[in-house]
């Protein structure tokens, strides 16, 4: 028993540590304007990346998904997805300062946003919907923009393993974000409370689910969690892909595509494998389209276990 307080609190000291350090690097990066810290992050995560052990994954990953690109092309895009997580950080510090966008502005800004039809639309005629995303460019940015539009959207997120760490980040975007669910065992419930009420919801749909349905991504097997597809066939709610994309110059673009054709079987009711397929085809082709703002390190394949040093 003594033993295994010693561990436990050995690991909480390890933690807080860690989550010190992060703090002190982010606190330091605030004294710096923006754009050099976000280039000196871009900089950093580009020769620190690739010296690490999610290299192997990310160039793993990456030749799976494109058999066709050359080990130069592999190696491009692994550095641009390192230097996109680089900047993704250093964009936390600054987002009060990046997010210029102003529905009533005629001058473009840091962010433009395409869409703006459909967020009038959903906000001037409340009803149930989701939003999904995946994890590419400042993914962040749009629950952000949500905001700004006047949208009620409940945001479903994960939060960070470390739990010092966890607790300010769920402070920093409940200011910014609005209404934030935790991932967890109870989460589906917190979400269709919000969809039972005729409110929105945002989820990311691109993360590791080792219990999920058995679909493709990228030609591969991968099981995709079917919370999405279950909250469409329950509520018989709209569903509306969603993206940041980074622009040279340091700018984004958010955008809002109309809603999906929803698969449903020969009796009306939702096909719940077919449309976690679609939401997987659709976040595809974004990041065939944009391949170096994706998180290529991520394990979504779940391959990891059989990688080898």
């Amino acid at each position: 028993m003594l033993i295994t307080r010693l561990v436990l609190a050995a690991d909480r000291t390890r933690q807080w540590l860690i989550a010190q350090f992060v703090f002190l690097l982010l606190t330091i990066l605030k004294m710096f304007p923006a754009d050099a810290a976000i280039r000196f992050m871009d900089r950093a995560l580009r020769f620190i990346g690739p010296k690490t052990s999610r290299q192997k994954l990310t160039l793993t990953n990456l030749r799976n998904a494109f058999p066709e690109k050359s080990e130069a092309e592999i190696n491009a895009i692994a550095l641009e997805s390192w230097g996109n997580m680089g900047r993704m950080a250093a964009e936390y510090v600054f987002l009060d300062r990046l997010f210029d966008f102003d529905p009533e502005r005629t001058t473009p800004g840091r962010v433009e946003v395409s869409g703006i039809p459909l967020f009038l639309e959903l906000r001037d005629n409340p009803r149930p919907f989701i939003v999904f995303t995946a994890h590419s460019g400042n993914f962040e940015m749009l629950p952000v923009a949500g905001s700004a539009f006047g949208l009620d959207v409940t945001v479903l997120f994960r939060p960070p393993n470390n739990p010092y760490v966890a607790e300010k980040v769920f402070k920093f975007r409940e200011e910014r974000m609005g209404n934030l669910v935790p991932s967890h065992a109870g989460s589906s419930f917190a979400l269709a409370r919000q969809l039972e009420r005729g409110l929105g919801v945002g989820v990311l749909v691109d993360q590791k689910f080792r219990k999920g349905l058995k679909t493709k991504f990228f030609g591969q097997d991968v099981q995709t969690n079917p919370l999405l597809a279950k909250l469409v066939r329950q509520f018989n709610c709209e569903v509306y892909p969603a993206r940041c994309i980074r622009l040279p110059g340091g700018r984004f673009r958010l955008e809002l595509e109309p809603a999906i054709a929803i698969p449903r079987k020969t009796d009306g009711n939702v096909d719940v494998t077919a449309t976690a397929q679609v939401l997987n085809d659709k976040v595809e082709s974004w990041v065939r389209e944009y391949p170096g703002q994706w998180l290529w390190y991520h394990d979504r394949w779940h391959i990891k276990r059989y990688l080898k040093d």
